[in-house]
């Protein structure tokens, strides 16, 4: 099948808006993956006195753990898909949360400028037509030594894993997306996964486009081998004082049980 891109794959983002959250209910996990990845940027003090951009924020959910794991962070929220966001807005959030409609290509025509602390991109990368060129976006966006987390189904090469991906979405997304009548929408999410990046290759595609002290972190669960957090920093001025992302300064319990920051 041909991968959607750009306004066809808003506007069937745009259709599928509606049962969006009914279907990540579904998914054993995920909001707690997302605070996972979130803890993963390693930024100290509840986030106080910084900027944080969440890329491809869709209905919320990754806004949602930011909020949770960096609750004295501003937080700017954008999606290029208009009845995504429009859910997203219309949950309550705390003072300090906006949101902005636009392309992840196209962040200064809408007004987001930097620099951010860091950059959080959930579910986004494999979505875009030119991953380098919103690569090179983000880091044009954070200021120097700015921190970047990116949660992606990203494969691990071996064949078991992208397997699983393939039965899960065969055997029960895709059906129950196909009733709601968004199959071709998640027809669309298992293709772009099986076609996207090996986790090695995403990080070396982000340390090619100016990032250092990358590292890909695994998630736990049936997601395993299919779902990586890649952390990185902006190339500028050293941090003095807080460690590499994914190493964090504190190590506190997390609410999925794990220990946030260094403990991977």
């Amino acid at each position: 099948m041909t991968l959607l891109r750009d306004e066809d794959l808003a506007a069937a983002f745009d259709h599928a808006s509606r049962s969006y959250d009914t279907l990540v209910a579904a998914n054993p996990g995920y909001h707690g993956q997302l605070r996972r990845s979130a803890r993963r940027l390693g930024l100290p003090d509840g986030g106080r006195g910084l900027r944080v951009l969440d890329l491809g924020c869709g209905t919320g959910a990754s806004t949602a753990a930011l909020a949770a794991v960096l609750p004295d962070a501003g937080i700017t929220a954008v999606d290029a898909s208009a009845g995504m966001l429009e859910r997203a807005a219309r949950k309550p959030w705390r003072d300090g949360v906006t949101f902005v409609r636009a392309p992840a290509e196209r962040l200064a025509e809408a007004g987001v400028r930097g620099p951010f602390d860091a950059v959080f991109a959930a579910y986004l990368f494999r979505n875009v037509a030119d991953p380098d060129a919103v690569l090179r976006a983000v880091r044009d966006v954070l200021a120097p030594g700015g921190r970047l987390a990116v949660h992606e189904y990203t494969l691990s090469g071996r064949r078991a894993h992208r397997a699983v991906w393939t039965g899960v979405c065969r055997g029960l997304v895709l059906p129950v997306a196909t009733l709601l009548g968004d199959g071709e929408l998640y027809r669309h999410l298992w293709r772009s996964v099986v076609d996207f990046d090996t986790a090695d290759r995403f990080a070396a595609r982000v340390r090619a486009a100016g990032f250092q002290d990358v590292r890909t972190l695994p998630l736990p669960g049936w997601q395993t081998g299919i779902t990586h957090t890649v952390v990185a920093r902006r190339r500028g001025a050293p941090e003095e004082d807080r460690g590499a992302p994914g190493e964090g300064a504190r190590t506190t319990a997390g609410d999925d049980g794990a220990t946030s920051a260094g403990r991977r």
